[in-house]
C-alpha cells in the first residue's frame, strides 16, 4: 500500500462570540481590503489562553462590551476563496458592562447591534458565510455545555 505525502495543514483557529440584548445581536463593522463587512466580535486564539477566554477577550477588544460566557454554539470548518482555513468556535455570550471610552482594535468601525432581520438583510455585507451560520445557529437554540470544550 502506497503511503501519501503528509502536507501540512496550519488553518487559523478563531473564535467568535454572539451576545443578544433586547432582541438584537452584537457585531462589528470591520475594513477588511477596504470594505466594510459585518462580523460577530471575532478573532483568532492567542497562545496561553482557552476557547472561551478568547471569546471573551476579542469581543472586549473589538466592541467595548465586556462578556460572560454561557454556553457553547458549535465549532465551524471554511475554506475562503483564497484557500485559507479556518476553525471558527462559537460561544454565546451574555453582556456584563460596556466601556464606550475604550478604543477598539484596529480596523474595527464601530459595534452594532442589529436584529436577526436586519442582519440577514445585510447578508452582502457579512465577512464570510460563518457570520448568519452561527447566528442562525443560535437562534435555532443551538447550544451546548461549556464543558464540553475542554483545555488540558
Amino acid at each position: 500500500m502506497a503511503t501519501l505525502p503528509v502536507r501540512d495543514w496550519h488553518p487559523d483557529v478563531t473564535v467568535a462570540s454572539v451576545v443578544v440584548r433586547d432582541g438584537r445581536l452584537l457585531q462589528v463593522e470591520e475594513r477588511i481590503e477596504g470594505r466594510l463587512v459585518l462580523n460577530q466580535p471575532a478573532g483568532h486564539l492567542e497562545p496561553g489562553e482557552t476557547l472561551a477566554e478568547g471569546a471573551v477577550r476579542e469581543t472586549l477588544e473589538e466592541t467595548g462590551w465586556e462578556i460572560a460566557v454561557e454556553a457553547f454554539i458549535g465549532t465551524y470548518q471554511w475554506t475562503a476563496p483564497g484557500g485559507q482555513q479556518y476553525l471558527r468556535f462559537a460561544f454565546a455570550g451574555r453582556a456584563v458592562a460596556h466601556d464606550p471610552s475604550r478604543r477598539l482594535d484596529e480596523g474595527i468601525e464601530r459595534a452594532v447591534w442589529l436584529t436577526p432581520a436586519e442582519l440577514r438583510a445585510r447578508a452582502g455585507d457579512h465577512r464570510s458565510p460563518l457570520v448568519w451560520q452561527v447566528a442562525a445557529d443560535w437562534l435555532a437554540g443551538r447550544r451546548h455545555p461549556l464543558s464540553l470544550v475542554q483545555a488540558l
